[in-house]
């Protein structure tokens, strides 16, 4: 029987009024890849965060056994120098200091109490190296990809001598390529006797890299499946997580797609990073009444871009092409008249753009609609507290109340609220930029579930993703951008993966 680096017996974590969890168990095999899954909300960064010394010993229960010893860790600080290190989602690099700096802030390198820069950028040089990144150590932060920040990150957490590495959601924001890439270096720090839990929501990733697999539900232990002994499907991985089987990962829509009411004619923006540069082409686009047009492309096709050029101007210079809706010409120069002609965008990046994280579900609810709970210029309290409840019960928004706040919802919960924020609006046309990033496999479904609810009520969805299954599932019609320009329009029944990646390529040759 193989050694155990981890065990974590019986570990219950309340905060007030809820016990997240209850009774967990979880143990790790040294030298192996173990994955932790469950829906948003299970409590996997919960019992991450006791075991990183987040949750100190003392505001939980039950025991830590790291490497055959019964830990009570104080602070980060002590589980670190255990030999535990954890990346959590949203990366703790400081993006004005260099890759060098970065990787040793905490953690300096010093003779006589004065940092060695000599010797801080030599052993940067050799960290990078075990992580295959091959910039420059002086580069900032700020002007590497997000692939590439990942690496930093694990790179950083090897100069502590970790021996056990947590990464939450790590590829969530990452292109294909660099998903890939990451992947391959968790098999070869594996091979070196580094042992990583793995927190991830695309179960392809997890089914092919990890030796086993926890799944957590309402805070307790599920089932752990290991691999070569138990049979392991993305099918029964959901079931365990969601405890139900579900036939379909996208519910049924049936509704009747009107007339055009939303388009765009010629639309064009130049770069603001790089002169001379286009950042969106002649984009021509239409949407009908009840439908949901995807916008498909790869890392860079434009689609962000061209969403936050549309609502309110808020990318882009030298903006220039019409705006139709309904056949006439609507102006949404500013965010206020974007949402003055009934046009809403939910951004990409929700906890940073998209909601006020310090503030309860109440406030991040009615903040883009207060005139009309509004008297005089005066918020009516009662007012907002009943439209507040009224879309948590509508987007079944899981909380203790309208006054939970936000930053201590679950990823899925967080984004009903944005799309409450939004629907509140009342708007006729919706831009949905990566909805369901982030976020586990039942709450995707209760997402899409949300967007079919509107667009059966006649409103237009614009829904762009970087997963491709999820455009191809939820969409009535495709759009394929690249490079800034479309270069493909697509029916439902013509969009297949290979179409969309067809039309991408021969706009590449066109383009060499």
């Amino acid at each position: 029987m193989a050694e155990c680096i981890l065990e974590m017996r019986d570990i219950v974590k309340e905060f007030p009024g809820v016990r997240v969890l209850k009774n967990v168990n979880f143990s790790v095999e040294k030298g192996s890849i173990h994955a932790l899954v469950g829906e948003n909300g299970a409590g996997k960064s919960t019992l991450m965060n006791v075991l990183g010394g987040v949750y100190p010993h003392g505001t939980y229960t039950g025991d830590i056994v790291f490497d055959g010893r019964v830990c009570e860790f104080k602070n980060i600080k002590d589980s670190e120098k255990t030999g535990i290190a954890i990346i959590h989602q949203e990366l703790a690099l400081i993006p004005y200091l260099s890759i060098g700096e970065n990787l040793f802030l905490g953690n300096e390198c010093a003779k006589n109490n004065q940092i060695d820069w000599d010797l801080t950028y030599d052993n940067a040089k050799k960290l990078m190296a075990k992580v295959g990144l091959k910039e420059d150590p002086n580069t900032l932060i700020k002007d590497i990809s997000v692939g590439k920040q990942q690496l930093v990150e694990i790179a950083k957490a090897l100069g502590k001598d970790a021996r056990l590495l947590i990464l939450d959601e790590p590829t969530a924001a990452l292109t294909e390529t660099d998903s890939r890439h990451l992947l391959d270096l968790l098999l070869e720090l594996k091979k070196n006797g580094v042992t990583c839990i793995l927190i991830s929501h695309k179960l392809n990733e997890i089914t092919e890299v990890s030796d086993a697999i926890t799944i957590l539900r309402d805070g307790s232990t599920i089932e752990t499946m290991v691999k070569g002994k138990d049979e392991i499907t993305e099918d029964q991985i959901i079931k365990g997580m969601v405890g139900r089987e579900m036939t379909e990962m996208f519910p049924q829509r049936d509704c009747e797609i009107g007339e055009v009411a939303f388009e765009i004619q010629n639309w064009s923006a130049d770069d603001p990073l790089t002169a001379g540069k286009k950042l969106l082409d002649n984009v021509n686009m239409k949407v009908h009444k009840g439908e949901v047009v995807g916008i498909a492309g790869l890392m860079g096709a434009g689609r962000t871009e061209l969403a936050l050029s549309l609502f309110g101007r808020l990318y882009g210079n030298n903006i220039h092409g019409r705006i139709l809706k309904d056949g006439r010409e609507i102006d949404t120069h500013t965010v206020e008249n974007a949402i003055r002609n009934k046009v809403a965008y939910v951004t990409e990046d929700r906890k940073n753009a998209g909601l006020i994280l310090m503030d309860d579900i109440c406030m991040n609810i009615t903040l883009s609609s207060l005139q009309k709970i509004s008297k005089n210029h005066v918020i009516d309290m009662d007012v907002e507290s009943q439209t507040a409840e009224k879309y948590r019960a509508k987007l079944n928004i899981k909380s203790h109340s309208i006054h939970q706040r936000v930053g201590n919802l679950s990823g899925g919960n967080q984004q009903k609220v944005v799309l409450s924020k939004w629907i509140m609006t009342d708007p006729d046309v919706l831009i949905l930029d990566e909805p369901t990033r982030g976020i586990d496999v039942g709450a995707k479904y209760e997402i899409y579930t949300i967007i079919n609810q509107l667009a059966s009520e006649g409103r237009c969805i614009i829904l762009i993703s970087s997963e491709l299954p999820e455009v191809l599932g939820m969409s009535d019609r495709v759009y394929v951008m690249n490079e800034g320009k479309v270069v493909g329009e697509l029916s439902r029944e013509e969009a297949k993966a290979e179409t969309v990646m067809q039309c991408i390529m021969a706009n590449k040759s066109m383009g060499a």
